[in-house]
């Protein structure tokens, strides 16, 4: 059995990889991102990026990210590279 804090954790990257598109998933999305900002591991400015696609449902954050180059720590955490995905 996975203890608390992994198995909050599959969760929370399950739901900030909730897919576009979906009914709800920015919210969703933005969701997991404030948990992930309040555990010192996202920053403010991609927070922000969050928060502005959390109404977007069609919107993928990461491409946002991408395009206005901000958050590069955390779109590396979606490399295949990356073990803490």
């Amino acid at each position: 059995m996975a203890a608390p804090r992994e198995a909050s954790d599959k969760e929370l990257w399950a739901q900030v990889n909730t897919p576009v598109g979906e009914a709800w998933s920015g919210r969703a999305r933005y969701a997991a991102a404030m948990e992930f900002y309040q555990r010192g591991e996202m920053s403010a400015e991609t927070l922000e990026i969050y928060r502005i696609c959390c109404r977007l449902d069609h919107e993928n954050p990461l491409d946002v990210l991408r395009r206005w180059k901000v958050g590069a720590d955390w779109l590396a955490r979606f490399s295949p590279d990356e073990p803490n995905r």
